[in-house]
């Protein structure tokens, strides 16, 4: 059989969102894959938003969705973010029996469940267009196959971003179960970490001091391992607690639970995971958030302070996926709740610099006023709208974390080693202990 005679047979996933058609994705056998938009998502001038790219007021939105998104087994970077990185898609990859760079299966035995309010859903060859097969030559639509394993990882067909082991979960009567059956979770559970000592009491102290510094959070807990039910089987350290932060991607209304749309900066600025400590910078999210933003002073001041939490807590790990963007009204994009706000330092020997540059330096020893001041000016946003606010964060850390420190759980030569930063720092941000 010629080339030319060959037949291309693909799977074909039907995306929505919020109940509405965005697009077919369609993957083929040999890796490639194709996202192409339904003509009545991208002709409608009020659609939910899917990206910030392809919202009505960014630039070129229209002229985006107006081709295929096409990729050869990496999905485009706004659904291949949506994927876990570490432990979880090892976890994944090794229950289907697939290679973990074919995106394509793993996005649609995941795609009930994903990050935000995006679903994808394996089509029957019957039911898919005519429409989608016409622009690929000789296509045939196939049934997907190998996603249907019945054994313990059926449990896990969930997927949550990053590369920390964490699952969805739903809470009942104080006790934590695996979502299955297409059941929503509404918390995020973290488990101990097999390398790195009491990670869930680093987590829970650094969101706690957050929170004291006019950080928006969601609410966090500690948790008892012997509370969470179903697990699957995965190695755990000798430790009592995991961490829980409540998910704002999910909300219960009448006895249900919806999904509320979200994206991280990885998504809007179109990078893969792999380049979400080097492909862009602090001043690029602050543009974004202040020129697309549904209120974007206010998204810029609390990024700022968060910004400089990240520094006082020697978080080098603020990278474009820890930050993101809530589509409550399914269209305004506003800055979402923080999270993964880690003490770092504690665990990599020597670690002075946080991810992403602010006003061209990485390190958190160097930083001061000025450079918020050179980000904001790069960011264009007006500096006196944004110097209250450095103000306000550094007078609630210094009068608020050394005593709120003392009864926090974190262990105690995390705590040490967190002082010792402060002291470190420049005069400007340098916060004094008693002890």
């Amino acid at each position: 059989m010629s080339t030319d005679d060959q037949v291309n047979e693909i799977n074909v996933l039907k995306l929505t969102l919020h109940g509405g058609l965005v697009g077919y994705l369609a993957g083929f056998q040999n890796g490639r894959n194709i996202l192409s938009f339904a003509d009545e998502f991208k002709n409608d001038p009020s659609r939910p938003t899917f990206s910030l790219i392809t919202h009505p007021n960014f630039p070129h939105s229209k002229k985006l969705m107006s081709k295929p998104w096409v990729k050869n087994q990496r999905l485009h970077p706004v659904l291949s973010n949506l994927l876990p990185e570490g432990a979880l898609r090892e976890l994944i990859t090794q229950g289907l029996k697939t290679h973990s760079d074919n995106e394509f299966q793993i996005f649609s035995y995941l795609g009930q469940d994903l990050p935000g309010a995006l679903v994808a859903t394996p089509m029957e060859p019957k039911d898919v267009p005519e429409s989608v097969l016409t622009p690929h030559g000789k296509a045939k639509a196939i049934k997907l196959k190998g996603n249907d394993q019945e054994n313990t990882f059926s449990l896990t067909k969930f997927s949550l971003a990053g590369i920390q082991m964490k699952f969805s979960m739903k809470e009942k009567d104080g006790r934590y179960n695996l979502t299955k059956n297409g059941e929503l979770g509404d918390w995020i559970i973290k488990t101990p970490s097999t390398k790195h000592k009491n990670v869930p009491l680093n987590e829970y102290t650094a969101m706690s001091l957050a929170t004291l510094a006019g950080v928006d959070t969601p609410d966090i807990k500690l948790i008892e391992l012997n509370k969470l039910d179903n697990l699957p089987p995965i190695n755990l350290p000798d430790e009592k607690l995991a961490f829980a932060i409540k998910r704002f991607d999910r909300e219960a209304k009448n006895n249900s639970t919806t999904r509320i749309h979200m994206e991280d900066f990885a998504q809007v600025l179109v990078k893969y995971p792999h380049g979400k400590y080097n492909s862009a910078s602090y001043e690029q999210i602050g543009k974004v958030l202040y020129d697309y933003s549904g209120d974007g002073l206010a998204d810029a001041q609390q990024f700022a302070r968060r910004l400089l939490v990240n520094i006082l807590l020697a978080n080098g790990d603020a990278h474009l996926k820890n930050w993101s963007l809530l589509y409550q009204d399914h269209i305004t994009p506003r800055l979402s709740p923080a999270y993964d706000i880690v003490t770092t330092s504690v665990y990599i020997n020597s670690e002075t610099k946080f991810a992403l540059n602010l006003g061209k330096t990485k390190e958190w020893y160097s930083v001061t006023t000025d450079h918020f001041q050179s980000w904001a000016n790069k960011s264009g946003i007006p500096w006196r709208a944004i110097k209250p606010h450095i103000d306000d964060t550094m007078e609630k850390a210094r009068t608020l974390w050394p005593e709120a420190l003392k009864n926090l759980p974190m262990d105690a030569a995390h705590k040490a080693k967190l002082k010792a930063h402060w002291l470190k720092l420049q005069t400007d941000f340098r916060i004094e202990t008693t002890q």
